[in-house]
């Protein structure tokens, strides 16, 4: 009689069960190597003060933990990642639903439309990042001369602590506004004529059947779009590292991937820099729960 497992309700024969690991053992091997021991190694290394120049790793407890929150630098880091965060992920939503909305209406060109908006994401980030600081050259660059024809004093956008982060903002909100305007137009178009078709029979207008409407069953996208901002503002790295080196003028754009990086491989101090990445994934875990939490009571009442 052949040997039989019980997985939840089910029975699998003893061949089954064997494919079955057979078939996930390179997957496991994979996901050990390239996720799980690369994760023990940086908590291990949290509690040591490995440097990398000297070769001395030592088992030093919460001392780097304790270092990081009495660092300006990395206190600066937090608030310029939280304040990028909220000014994209802002950005993003608005402009996204807005052209999606505009793009799902009746207008000319709008297949032409939607592949210029979704150009820029196809486009690589250090290609774009590079013609991105032309644009923000103080002297030639196409900004300033623009607000020079508006009657409007010159900026120096990259290379001033108070306009460095916005600069890369308004990069990054260009260099990802296209995928976002995908999303919310593909959810625009599953929403059936008939929800429309009913709310303006009940003597609705355009503008109440989207918000009474539309907007609520976009939600769900929205908590994607949102979830995904979110991981995405908190691990930005190459537009900075590209267009301002070493965190801009007075660490302006020093975020806490570019404050990793600069621990880790910069300074040497690999244990410093693994302590600020756990800071980053509690950072980042908590606000995905906070916001997972929020859209299920939203979801839920309306």
């Amino acid at each position: 009689m052949k040997g039989k497992y019980t997985l939840g309700l089910k029975r699998y024969e003893t061949s089954q069960t064997v494919a079955a690991a057979v078939f996930l053992l390179p997957t496991l091997i994979t996901m050990f190597f390239l996720f799980v021991l690369p994760v023990f190694q940086v908590i291990t290394m949290s509690f040591t003060n490995w440097n990398m120049a000297t070769g001395v790793k030592d088992y030093i407890g919460l001392k780097n933990f304790e270092y990081l929150f009495t660092d300006k630098t990395f206190g600066k880091a937090i608030v310029n990642t939280f304040t990028y965060s909220v000014f994209k992920l802002s950005f993003d939503l608005v402009l996204s639903l807005l052209i999606a909305v505009m793009l799902d209406s009746h207008i000319p060109l709008k297949r032409p439309l939607r592949t210029i908006y979704f150009a820029p994401v196809v486009v690589p980030i250090v290609a774009s990042s590079l013609i991105w600081i032309w644009f923000y050259d103080p002297g030639i660059g196409p900004f300033n001369q623009i607000l020079t024809a508006l009657g409007l004093p010159k900026l120096q956008w990259l290379y001033h602590e108070n306009t460095s982060l916005l600069s890369i903002g308004l990069f990054s909100v260009w260099k990802g506004l296209g995928y976002n305007i995908v999303l919310f137009l593909a959810g625009l178009q599953n929403i059936p004529d008939s929800y429309m078709e009913a709310a303006h029979i009940d003597g609705a207008s355009s503008k109440q059947a989207f918000f009474k409407v539309k907007l609520p069953l976009l939600s769900p996208i929205a908590s994607f779009v949102i979830m995904m901002g979110i991981i995405n503002s908190f691990k930005v790295f190459t537009e900075i590292n590209v267009m301002t080196p070493g965190g801009g003028p007075l660490n302006s754009t020093m975020l806490l991937v570019v404050y990793i990086y600069q621990q880790a491989f910069t300074n040497g101090r690999m244990g410093r820099g693994s302590a600020a990445a756990l800071v980053l994934f509690a950072i980042v875990f908590i606000l995905t729960i906070i916001q997972k939490s929020i859209s299920r009571k939203t979801v839920h009442y309306d």
